[in-house]
């Protein structure tokens, strides 16, 4: 079976934005940001895998778009919480990087699913 790379991504991006979301709660005590950040950042991966089972390539590309939305969110609430002071230096670096890598692949994608 061939390997589904933005599936695996994303779900391991959405289990470092619980982790995340878990310390911002716990340590910084700011529940209305992590909560935000969790929910956009889980919802990409829960949305590329509605994705899998659309009904269509139109259903198909929908999908992906409100996973690239929800990516793009959480790239927000990513820099919001750098720039606030509420996260260093080395976790920004650490999610940040996935946060981009996911966005420019659901690109991709949904790029060459509007051309065929």
């Amino acid at each position: 079976m061939k390997k589904n790379i933005v599936k695996e991504k994303s779900f391991d991006f959405a289990l470092k934005i619980v982790h995340l979301s878990r310390q911002l709660a716990s340590e910084k005590r700011e529940y209305e940001l992590a909560g935000q950040l969790k929910r956009s950042g889980t919802a990409i991966g829960a949305l590329i895998r509605e994705a899998e089972n659309a009904q269509s390539k139109a259903d198909f590309i929908h999908k992906l778009s409100i996973s690239l939305k929800e990516a793009g969110e959480t790239e927000y609430w990513i820099d919001l919480l750098y720039h606030s002071g509420l996260m260093s230096q080395k976790q920004y670096d650490y999610i940040r990087q996935d946060a981009a890598e996911l966005n420019k692949l659901l690109i991709s994608i949904l790029k060459t699913s509007r051309n065929t």
